[in-house]
């Protein structure tokens, strides 16, 4: 145990027991700088797009699992109430819901120790997930429109687990020393990077074609790209920014 422990969680998952203790004054381990800076844009199909070009695609294990938790759930509505079968069944949902959220956030590890090896400073966008997971129901005087897929894509929001990886990526830079900038994620995939216009119909799909200029690429690179200039103009006036 490292640093003075602030608070201890106990926790049950089923038949699991798990203790967390939450330290401060933790001693960072620096890592050697690398000279390289990054800016990421996250995404559904594409997990994480950066701005040098690369993607990570995003696995969706909640997508996967759905067929076998669904299976799960089918059987456990069958069983008699109180029965040990019942208990059994209700384990079984339980093991798939924690091998989801156990292959998500091994995902996220390996995604933010990638990130944060290779680069010193990284720049992402302050995206406000439970705004963008708000249901679009309305009410009954003022029913909502696109209900349906718009539960669908709150569903996959939550299931590539946005803000979890943030709260990762944070902890492992603070470790390791990296700089993690937070900037503010407006016009990021509307703005050109050759000629800075914004326009909402530059990016359509996966494709950003300028319509002032003509520039084009793909447009999540485009807006990773602007998240990095974002953040280093942020890195210039830190006074403004959320660094960490």
């Amino acid at each position: 145990m490292q640093g003075v422990v602030k608070t201890i969680t106990v926790k049950r998952e089923g038949r699991r027991w798990y203790v967390i203790f939450s330290c401060d004054r933790v001693p960072a381990k620096p890592l050697p700088p690398t000279n390289r800076l990054v800016g990421i844009d996250v995404g559904i199909t594409t997990f994480i797009a950066t701005s040098d070009g690369a993607f990570i695609d995003n696995p969706r294990y909640g997508k996967a699992g759905a067929d076998a938790l669904a299976e799960a759930k089918r059987v456990l509505a069958r069983k008699e109430r109180g029965s040990n079968n019942r208990k059994a069944a209700r384990e079984t949902v339980a093991n798939r819901y924690r091998k989801m959220a156990n292959q998500r956030r091994d995902f996220h590890h390996k995604v933010a120790r990638h990130l944060v090896t290779h680069h010193d400073i990284i720049s992402i966008e302050d995206l406000r997930i439970h705004n963008l997971t708000a249901s679009a129901s309305g009410t009954v005087e003022e029913p909502g429109t696109n209900v349906a897929q718009k539960a669908g894509l709150n569903k996959a929001i939550l299931d590539a687990g946005w803000g979890q990886f943030r709260s990762i990526l944070t902890g492992k830079a603070e470790e390791a020393g990296r700089r993690l900038i937070v900037v503010n994620p407006r016009y990021t995939s509307q703005t050109c990077l050759r000629c800075r216009h914004v326009q909402g119909g530059n990016r359509v799909g996966t494709v950003f074609r300028c319509l002032a200029c003509g520039y084009t690429a793909h447009a999540d690179t485009v807006g990773a790209c602007n998240v990095l200039g974002a953040g280093l103009a942020l890195l210039a006036a830190p006074e403004q920014s959320d660094v960490a």
